[in-house]
């Protein structure tokens, strides 16, 4: 079995915390900013957990080795 390739797009865009568990970045976060309010621009800057609908397929085909 040859070794898989991890998607470099993915792996600019998902990390795993320290309970192995992917986060995702938030969205909306490059046009319009300056109009937005600095505790907003602030929570954009958080990281979310994935969708449980997503993650399993991301960790099998796109991050098979984690990030």
């Amino acid at each position: 079995m040859p070794k898989l390739k991890t998607h470099k797009g993915a792996q600019k865009r998902f990390k795993v915390n320290g309970a192995g568990k992917l986060m995702r970045p938030k969205a909306m976060k490059s046009h319009f900013r300056r109009r937005r309010s600095t505790r907003v621009k602030q929570q954009l800057d958080k990281m979310l957990l994935a969708d449980t609908s997503v993650v399993k397929r991301l960790k099998k085909k796109v991050l098979p080795y984690g990030v």
